[in-house]
């Protein structure tokens, strides 16, 4: 019988790699609060992956993150925050969370990427309306930002929801790496950088992150009184000292994930899907690919392929079919344009991608969608 293979099988460090870590706890007996471990955790974060530009901090989860990146920067008179729904439920429910309605645009065919001629046009029509922009970078794709960065220095706060892509890099260094406004990343058990859940949150300024901060500790001020609206996103010394120690072995995970992923590509086009009407994501930059994301053929559904490698024991998924706006609780919200949205949520699946995996499962997987 053929092996089983899932389709994340999350691969956090051992327990030996962070047991000196552990140690500090038991030596500092600071067990949270912004505790020593964090602390170097931020500063070697910032030091290795933004070059010392701009400042970090930790959030238990990415979805807090969110909330408090909206809450803090989001415009106080505006309904919306516009975002597309070709994105986890997590982003929308965010800006519900902070009192906001989601207004979903549509995606590009190419990245699958908000499209910003439609959100420019979608500014334009609802003026102050918008409180906030919530981009996502679909899948850990280093997007080009320029547009964004434009758009919040001109007065309208955005948020990158990059849930996938810490690790990711171009030419410009690591993704968001000077960004005015706000980018937050996970790190659930099963992205690329995980220590079991915690996140992180960057801006090019320092005043956004320490006041993100702040707010993630109740609002506190110096004299521990609630000044402004807050709650409890720290991360607790035990999930700095994860941290710590994936920090320290990330580089080689960056380079398996890559390696899979160009894996893929090889036997896809050994087997002419590319000129079967296959598409892959373009994606932008070095990724550490959380998965392997591809389209199925024009007129086709990607369920008949998932289907077909479910019998043999593959798992595979389809994010984000259905987007958000096919879902129960998101249905009520406005969209505009969402023709490339649907077309691309039909057609969608996404290959494992852990680290373990060799180039004869990926081989495999290649020769299951080709039966």
């Amino acid at each position: 019988m053929m092996r089983k293979i899932p389709f994340l099988k999350p691969n956090l460090v051992r327990k030996e790699a962070y047991l000196g870590y552990l140690s500090q706890i038991d030596e500092s007996r600071v067990y949270s609060n912004y505790g020593p471990l964090n602390d170097l955790f931020e500063r070697r974060v910032l030091k290795e992956y933004f070059q010392g530009v701009g400042a970090v901090t930790t959030v238990n989860n990415a979805t807090i993150g969110l909330m408090l990146a909206i809450s803090q920067t989001k415009r106080s008179k505006g309904r919306y925050a516009l975002m597309p729904s070709f994105t986890f439920p997590a982003t929308p429910l965010a800006a519900m969370w902070c009192g906001l309605e989601p207004y979903f645009i549509d995606i590009r065919s190419d990245d699958w990427c908000m499209d910003e001629s439609i959100l420019e046009e979608t500014l334009d029509r609802l003026g102050d309306q918008v409180a906030c922009v919530v981009t996502y970078a679909t899948f850990g794709t280093c997007m080009d930002l320029s547009r964004y960065e434009a758009l919040h220095r001109a007065g309208m706060p955005v948020v990158i929801d990059a849930a996938s892509s810490f690790g990711s890099s171009s030419d410009n260094g690591h993704f968001g790496c000077g960004f005015p406004g706000l980018v937050v990343f996970s790190f659930h058990a099963t992205k690329s950088f995980g220590i079991g859940e915690g996140g992180l949150v960057y801006s090019n300024d320092e005043r956004l992150i320490q006041d993100i901060r702040q707010a993630g500790n109740f609002g506190f001020s110096a004299d521990r009184v609630s000044v402004t609206h807050g709650l409890n996103s720290k991360l607790s010394e035990y999930a700095a000292a994860l941290a710590l120690a994936t920090l320290d072995v990330f580089p080689e995970k960056r380079k398996i994930r890559a390696c899979i992923y160009e894996w893929y590509l090889e036997q896809l086009g050994r087997a002419d899907f590319f000129s079967r009407g296959w598409l892959a994501q373009n994606m932008q930059g070095e990724i550490p690919n959380q998965f392997a994301s591809f389209l199925c053929p024009s007129g086709q559904s990607s369920i008949k392929y998932v289907t077909k490698l479910a019998l043999h024991r593959v798992e595979s998924l389809t994010y984000f079919s259905p987007p958000c706006h096919h879902q129960p609780l998101f249905q009520s919200y406005p969209f505009s344009g969402k023709s490339v949205t649907e077309e691309v949520s039909s057609r969608v699946i996404n290959l494992p991608t852990w680290e373990e995996m060799n180039e004869g499962d990926v081989k495999t997987v290649i020769e299951l969608l080709s039966m």
